[in-house]
């Protein structure tokens, strides 16, 4: 099986595991992002884009509130979900056929996506930023009477502060600002 069936695949199996719209629009816009960033990207940064938090679906079914009771930026949970993801969507590749090297470096990237770390691992990272502020604002503010204006806002200034690359901290920057400009409406109503 070609890589880029594999992406088809994987991306059809992130599809039917978060079963929802929301999620996948910011799966998307993360690929979106990170060829903006890097047209070159090959297969599995590609791969890793579309399948980064993979390890979020399983947590759909559960409630995820207790996760957001500690705050979004509770390190122990984000280390797990980066290292999570990276075991869940090599499995799927060892089974889909995917060659072992596609599958360490998939793991490797996804494994990291919330520090980075290398400079594929912070491309990925920063397409996954840009792609969270551009999106999920109504996600968020959607549960501001149960999470709390501080966690949010510190979510938000998180994901932004993150991005290392100028470029993508430029294009972030009216997506950042127009997100907190929600959440002020939002809680000040």
């Amino acid at each position: 099986m070609s890589d880029s069936d594999l992406f088809v695949k994987v991306r059809t199996f992130v599809e039917e595991s978060f079963n929802d719209k929301p999620h996948m629009v910011h799966f998307d816009r993360t690929v979106f992002w990170l060829k903006q960033l890097s047209p070159d990207a090959d297969e599995a940064l590609l791969i890793a884009a579309i399948s980064h938090d993979i390890e979020r679906a399983s947590r759909l079914s559960s409630d995820s509130i207790g996760r957001a009771e500690r705050g979004f930026l509770d390190k122990n949970d984000n280390t797990y979900h980066q290292e999570k993801g990276a075991e869940i969507v090599g499995e799927f590749l060892a089974q889909s056929g995917g060659s072992d090297q596609l599958i360490t470096r998939v793991k490797h990237l996804v494994s990291k996506h919330e520090y980075g770390g290398d400079a594929d691992q912070d491309l990925l990272k920063d397409a996954d930023s840009l792609s969270f502020l551009e999106n999920n604002a109504p996600i968020f503010l959607k549960r501001l009477d149960k999470l709390g204006y501080g966690k949010i806002k510190d979510k938000f200034d998180w994901m932004y502060d993150r991005i290392s690359d100028p470029k993508a901290k430029k294009i972030a920057k009216p997506f950042y600002e127009k997100m907190i400009e929600k959440l002020e409406n939002r809680a000040h109503k």
